[in-house]
């Protein structure tokens, strides 16, 4: 656990494991230390020796060290201009992390350009393996902190020191097609790979900060986009409930929720489910994060004034059964969506609301008119990520009863009734997490609530009635998802933590 000049802290699972104490202790004794014991918990000790221990981490922290010592003694800080395509097609599985190392052994290391290639190669890897969808570059004043995010949650990985910041950035910028002199403004840009013979894209984000420029790379692997409705997440009913309405003639389908929640993979799996030869369909995205055979894909372009009102005015030309608006931002895209719905097109788009009801008045607050809203709208589908409780680690457990009642529901009702939980293990990363799930709130427009659209009824009122007519909340989906055992209580809460009880 730690040493000081005198003593040697080590953690035991089993202090009756006589041969583990005695090996310690000729350490210790090797070292002229006095050892000194205490009892730690198996799995913690486990999930410490993968995170402080692996080949992978000392791999680079190796590489850093490197290029740490080279730094110094060459003073080279900035790497060279190269293709900003790359092809780590040798990369993949674990065993492939240290063929990597070696297909490098032989890289010019008369400069710094080199060993930070490999670095950034390394990093690039490690967060393909681990399924991160972002990869953070975050300078501070004495830290260069580098985190990716896994199943929505952010971690920290071994961070090279800051002066390897500047040839870092440079690098990534380089990369990404960015102006390299540019400092003082954000810029964007995207990276290339090929891994095992397929292609994955970053989107880069360069941010300027009081440190430093922050740099997020987006992760986007066409393999991994899920284009079937089931596999999204939807419950059984909702699915069946939600094929029906995408296959309405006219009238606009909303995806609500915050940054991140996998609308745009949802409303794909809806455009992929109605993709038949007999049916024109045309989006409007900024970016295009994924191309779909056989649907138009129309990238925004604000630079030379291609903003999403005019590339869905023009769409509107081309004669399309159904269009997707990657976000109604402003007043004019949304009059524009909702007069396309209006004439006989299916409208998909996506808006930030916290629940599907908010939605309604989100959109007059906008300035839309409570009679277009209230005759355009077919239905709001809100959307959160919840984890998947790994499979591998996946065990039964009896959670307090106040952590039933603080989502809403009687204990009394699930009494001896066993709920899971992923106690961690290798293959998550010692989370007890694995993947993501999504769980929904379908909101169908009835009479009733077209009436109360008109009359600017509030987001609670209308959220009362569309509970009276059938939908379940946001919190309920996932309640749902807890007892099939696919995510814990503690996943939906945390997702659900601003829905009223």
């Amino acid at each position: 656990m730690e040493a000081s000049p005198t003593t040697l802290k080590v953690a035991f699972s089993d202090p009756y494991d006589v041969n583990a104490l005695t090996d310690v202790q000729l350490i210790a004794d090797d070292m002229g230390l006095v050892l000194e014991q205490c009892l730690g918990d198996e799995q913690d000790i486990a999930r410490s020796i993968d995170r402080y221990y692996t080949a992978e981490r000392n791999e680079i922290i190796g590489m850093i060290d490197q290029v740490s010592d080279q730094l110094a003694t060459s003073g080279a800080g900035r790497p060279s201009q190269a293709d900003n395509v790359i092809d780590l097609s040798n990369l993949g599985d674990e065993e492939d992390f240290s063929s990597l190392a070696k297909s490098l052994e032989n890289a010019d290391l008369d400069s710094v350009e080199a060993p930070i290639v490999r670095l950034i190669n390394l990093i690039f890897q490690k967060a393909l393996r681990m399924r991160a969808s972002d990869i953070h570059f975050e300078p501070y004043t004495d830290e260069f902190r580098i985190r990716f995010r896994v199943d929505g949650v952010l971690q920290d990985i071994d961070s090279p020191p800051t002066k390897l910041q500047p040839a870092i950035l440079s690098r990534l910028k380089i990369l990404s097609g960015m102006d390299l002199a540019e400092k003082r403004i954000p810029q964007d840009g995207r990276i290339q790979m090929r891994i095992d013979n397929k292609d994955i894209d970053f989107r880069v984000s360069a941010l300027p900060a009081i440190w430093g420029e922050s740099v997020v790379l987006r992760i986007l692997d066409k393999t991994g986009l899920v284009l079937g409705l089931e596999e999204v997440g939807f419950m059984p009913d909702n699915v069946a409930l939600f094929q029906r309405l995408i296959k309405r003639p006219n009238g606009i389908i909303l995806m609500t929720g915050p940054t991140g929640c996998g609308k745009t993979t949802t409303l794909y799996a809806a455009l992929n489910s109605i993709n038949t030869v007999d049916v024109k369909i045309i989006t409007v995205e900024n970016p295009v994060e994924y191309m779909i055979e056989g649907i138009n894909q129309v990238q925004v372009n604000e630079d030379i004034g291609l903003d999403f009102a005019l590339a869905l005015r023009t769409m509107l030309r081309q004669a399309p059964n159904v269009i997707l608006v990657g976000e109604m931002r402003d007043l004019e895209t949304a009059e524009t969506g909702i007069r396309a719905a209006l004439t006989g097109h299916l409208v998909f788009s996506t808006l930030h609301t916290n629940d599907a009801p908010s939605a309604t008045t989100r959109l007059i607050e906008m300035g839309i008119k409570p009679y277009l809203v209230a005759s355009a709208l077919q239905a709001i589908i809100a959307q959160r990520l919840v984890r998947r409780i790994c499979p591998e680690c996946k065990e039964p457990y009896y959670p307090p009863p106040a952590h039933i009642e603080e989502l809403g529901f009687n204990p009394d009702d699930y009494r001896g009734q066993p709920f899971y939980q992923g106690v961690g293990c290798h293959t998550c990363s010692y989370s007890g997490y694995r993947g993501r799930t999504a769980i929904h709130e379908i909101m169908v427009l009835s009479d009733d609530l077209r009436g109360m659209v008109l009359k600017t009824s509030s987001a609670e009122k209308v959220r009362r009635k569309a509970r009276e007519e059938g939908m379940r909340t946001l919190r309920e989906d996932g309640w749902q998802k807890v007892l099939r055992g696919d995510t814990t209580i503690e996943e939906v809460m945390r997702v659900t933590a601003d829905e009223l009880k």
